[in-house]
């Protein structure tokens, strides 16, 4: 039950990560397989249902990357599912409040601390039963990171930093541009202004700092920022690169 990627973040260590969207175990697998400290199982933006989730979790069971998974919304069932079926690390997109951060941390603890269905007795996150003590170790285990994605919510930062239970936040670069009235620009100065700031906000109260940073530059400027959560691609792009270049180069 004891999440060593929740205990490297708290120590500082940056840990490097990349996005999965493609929704298939086999990606999972291969991606696993290649030196990533973390993998994104994204259920915001990628096809993938709860059984998907839950097979590139198997196939994700011997890699050495951790798996976090991004639910759609912070619905309590959705959590409680994603938990049930292996999962101690969940990211959260668009998080604009103290009270929605308090109620998420609710939402991922078991009874009296939270609101946690009780049943992993039948589900993966217990081995099915393997794990005798799962109720009275679980809380411990997970990480509940936040994404920030919005001018309310960088406004309200602070007070989400103070919620006790929210292990880091989580900054999404394209969501706070089109905020801001900047579009598809994330590179915008006024935008990247912000999240630094944010970044030293979020680093000041001990929190993890984490963000997507698809350059290569600014991925290293995050870092030395302070990000400790780096994500520092997406499947599907590497994919459709990849492949283009190769096309390209006989094209040529």
């Amino acid at each position: 039950m004891e999440n060593a990627f929740k205990a490297a973040l708290q120590s500082g260590t940056p840990q490097i990560g990349c996005w999965l969207g493609m929704a298939e175990p086999y990606v999972a697998e291969i991606a696993g397989e290649t030196g990533f400290d973390w993998l994104v199982i994204d259920g915001e933006h990628a096809p993938n249902d709860l059984r998907r989730m839950l097979a590139q979790l198997q196939a994700l069971g011997r890699s050495s990357a951790h798996p976090v998974v991004r639910v759609p919304v912070g619905e309590a069932w959705m959590l409680k599912q994603v938990l049930d079926i292996g999962a101690q690390t969940v990211l959260v997109p668009m998080v604009e409040s103290a009270a929605q951060a308090a109620e998420l941390v609710r939402a991922v603890r078991y009874p009296p601390a939270g609101r946690r269905g009780v049943g992993a007795g039948m589900a993966r996150a217990s081995r099915f039963s393997g794990v005798s003590d799962c109720f009275a170790r679980a809380d411990a285990g997970i990480c509940l990171l936040l994404q920030i994605e919005s001018r309310a919510g960088l406004a309200a930062l602070e007070d989400i930093l103070a919620v006790e239970g929210v292990d880091g936040v989580f900054i999404g670069p394209a969501d706070l541009a089109a905020d801001m009235g900047f579009g598809a620009r994330s590179d915008a100065p006024e935008v990247r202004a912000a999240i630094a700031g944010a970044i030293g906000q979020i680093r000041a109260a001990g929190k993890t700092a984490g963000i997507l940073a698809t350059d290569a530059g600014y991925a290293r400027e995050c870092l030395a920022l302070g990000v400790n959560l780096l994500a520092v691609g997406i499947d599907v792009l590497v994919y459709r690169q990849a492949m283009s270049a190769l096309a390209a180069s006989f094209r040529a």
